[in-house]
């Protein structure tokens, strides 16, 4: 299959088979960054663009370390950094950098949409690095990766998805791609973390944790997010702890192969405790390994694949 997008801008917008694609071209990358040297010339030549108008530490440094890896050059600008503190708009932002002839934008920003329309005003490929609540296309991928990769499928897979979902492009998009690859997705968390439509993607819901807990193949606990909350949906976080956390003694219910994932920054011992974050099931930093070869991946993708490969 010939990949044809321009940009990656959500988990709607990719069918099975792209997803497939991206996934098989995932794991062949994640060879070169187990190498003596790793470093291979496939984009030598093509400009990446890593714009950040939120701040990243895990999807920022992956992005920088996946151009490098395939020797394409790389550079950051941050909000802070760019004119946009002196008043220009994103639009003649953009317009500027496109001057410049960069090959791939990577866009974060905290309004939803936005890399849509950067998307239509440049000739350059954009990809989605996380758009406000909307989505994070690269995460749900490099966790769709990482379940496949250990437990050898997708397809019929029980995914339990807790914590704060309403204020999640995380969660959205991690459904979105879950379902789409044949998975039931379960969501579990206060009622005040879940939207009331959330069921119209795809998944179920239940406001009970050890229900959600019992059966699940894989238990993603994603961090309350405070900074998008415009009010105190919860007591407090010992409460929610209690109440909503994956805790060690909730963590003994669980299936004896189940895999617990989080998207970080995480938040010991208030979403999920201390002794489960480096328990044996635990596959964080697996995704985060993941996460250099999925980028690297969608890199070489849109830039053409094999097609404007350096043959070298």
């Amino acid at each position: 299959m010939q990949f044809t997008k321009k940009d990656i801008l959500d988990m709607e917008s990719l069918s099975v088979e792209e997803i497939n694609l991206i996934l098989d071209t995932a794991d062949r990358m994640k060879e070169i960054s187990i190498r003596p040297i790793k470093k291979v010339p496939t984009l030598r030549g093509k400009t990446v663009i890593l714009f950040f108008y939120e701040p990243s530490t895990r999807t920022r440094i992956s992005f920088d370390i996946a151009a490098k890896r395939l020797s394409a050059d790389s550079l950051s600008i941050s909000k802070a950094s760019s004119s946009i503190v002196k008043g220009e708009t994103l639009a003649d932002t953009a317009r500027n950098l496109e001057a410049m002839k960069p090959d791939i934008i990577v866009l974060r920003h905290s309004s939803a949409g936005t890399p849509h329309m950067l998307a239509r005003l440049v000739k350059s490929s954009v990809i989605n690095a996380g758009d406000g609540m909307h989505a994070h296309p690269t995460q749900a991928l490099l966790d769709l990766m990482t379940v496949r990769e250990k437990k050898g499928k997708i397809s019929g897979l029980h995914i339990s998805i807790i914590g704060d979902i309403s204020h999640s492009r995380v969660a959205r998009s991690n459904i979105i791609g879950f379902t789409k690859m044949g998975a039931k997705v379960l969501l579990a968390g206060p009622p005040t973390m879940i939207p009331k439509d959330v069921e119209s993607l795809g998944a179920s819901v239940t406001y009970n944790v050890d229900e959600a807990i019992c059966d699940a193949d894989v238990i993603m606990m994603l961090r309350i997010q405070k900074e998008r909350q415009k009010s105190f949906l919860f007591s407090t976080e010992r409460e929610y702890s209690k109440v909503y956390g994956l805790t060690k003694e909730r963590a003994k219910n669980a299936r004896s192969d189940v895999l617990i994932m989080h998207p970080g920054p995480v938040n010991r011992g208030v979403e999920i405790a201390y002794e489960v974050v480096d328990g044996p099931h635990s596959i964080i930093l697996d995704q985060v390994t993941n996460g250099v070869a999925v980028r690297m991946a969608l890199l070489y993708l849109v830039s053409g694949g094999v097609r404007n490969a350096d043959a070298d």
